[in-house]
């Protein structure tokens, strides 16, 4: 891989937003830029792992003990995938995976990815019910990550699957896009 060439991990928790995430690594691979998508088991039922696999150019992580693409035998997914990275991004970061990452759980390939991982380069999308965002506990959680270098994308105040209206739905694609394209200083 070229060193000019950007490398960002897309971690594909399970919500109704995953959806979006499609969008996401599209116009990241028509950019010239690697992404390798690891996704939760939960994330599997909203989208299936041929659809990231197509968007992206590159096999799709779905488990801590398959290791497709790694540089060598030797490379423990969950490490390099993390460190190999120039950003990770995680949409949609349902309020499961925020706890996890607050409290250091590691149970599954993305929660043992982003514990791996250094808190500055993960950027976090969330997206869940306005109730489960504004639970006290989400809040704690988010203030906490938020205090280790990981950054929030949204959420954003909209319609909502659960047909309410509110704070906790994904931000849109190209405003994610806006967001990282700055970061990695590239025009998404």
């Amino acid at each position: 891989m070229p060193k000019s060439r950007r490398s960002i991990l897309v971690c594909v928790c399970g919500g109704i937003a995953a959806y979006k995430v499609c969008f996401i690594v599209s116009k990241l691979a028509q950019n010239d830029v690697q992404v390798d998508v690891a996704m939760t088991e939960e994330a599997v039922k909203f989208v299936g792992p041929i659809t990231f696999e197509a968007l992206s150019g590159r096999a799709v992580h779905t488990e801590i003990w398959n290791n497709p693409g790694a540089p060598t035998a030797h490379d423990p997914q969950h490490i390099g995938l993390a460190q190999n990275s120039d950003l990770i991004l995680v949409a949609p970061a349902t309020a499961n995976i925020l706890a996890k990452m607050a409290h250091g759980i590691a149970d599954d390939l993305v929660s043992s990815l982003l514990l791996a991982a250094q808190p500055k380069k993960i950027f976090a999308a969330p997206a869940m019910n306005e109730q489960m965002w504004e639970n006290p506990a989400t809040q704690a959680n988010v203030k906490l990550l938020q205090e280790r270098g990981i950054a929030l994308i949204g959420p954003d105040s909209g319609w909502q699957a659960c047909r309410t209206v509110g704070m906790g739905r994904m931000s849109e694609p190209k405003d994610i896009l806006k967001v990282i394209g700055k970061k990695l200083k590239i025009n998404l």
